[in-house]
């Protein structure tokens, strides 16, 4: 009987503490914004590059949009009878 002993003194080390809910909520999150990025960049060698093309063709459609509103949508030119 006291060969059981010493192994149950030790089973309180393997215990593994399980992190409070909004630790392991933040873990989680992490987690997947990492598989999605992984995912997402799959078979793209430089994935920055493709990030900063994205945001510059974002900023001309942008720019294209606020031109057009801006310009009325006459085109800027001006028909002359004459």
């Amino acid at each position: 009987m006291g060969m059981c002993l010493p192994c149950l003194g030790g089973a309180a080390d393997d215990v593994v503490v399980t992190p409070d809910p909004d630790t392991r909520r933040r873990q989680l999150a992490e987690a997947a914004e990492k598989r999605q990025k992984e995912t997402t960049y799959r078979g793209v060698k430089n994935p920055e590059a493709v990030e900063r093309k994205k945001k510059k063709r974002e900023e001309i459609e942008k720019q294209a949009m606020t031109t057009s509103v801006s310009g009325g949508g006459g085109g800027g030119l001006k028909w002359q009878v004459g």
